[in-house]
């Protein structure tokens, strides 16, 4: 019995402007939302995605039609979850550097002002 949080193979059977119609291995259909594809945007189904394709995605609920609901962004689940979190501590790291370069900077600036004469 397919439940949320299972991996699954499925067959694309239908491409649409908002997504991709599978068939479970199972038997069961599903559907994959534009937004559920990759990690990067997505204009058009079909640079991703061919009719007859067989792709392993994550089940994530149902549709208001009573399809599984799947992604092929959340399938990898952990490697993915290192890679964020790698990027977060990066953007993290960049971010302490250009604050604290920004405070040096701020400081420089109010002592040519205040030796000038003037007020900040």
């Amino acid at each position: 019995m397919t439940k949320v949080g299972d991996v699954v193979k499925s067959k694309v059977t239908q491409i649409t402007k908002f997504g991709a119609v599978v068939t479970l291995e199972s038997g069961e259909p599903g559907f994959i939302h534009i937004s559920k594809i990759a990690n990067q945007y997505v204009k058009n189904v079909e640079d991703f995605l061919k009719q007859g394709q067989e792709v392993t995605a994550r089940v994530i609920g149902k549709t208001k039609d009573g399809k599984w609901e799947l992604s092929l962004k959340e399938q990898k689940g952990t490697e993915e979850q290192k890679s964020a979190g790698s990027s977060k501590a990066d953007f993290e790291r960049k971010l302490a550097k250009f604050m604290k370069e920004s405070e040096r900077r701020m400081a420089e600036y109010r002592k040519r002002v205040e030796k000038k004469g003037g007020r900040f």
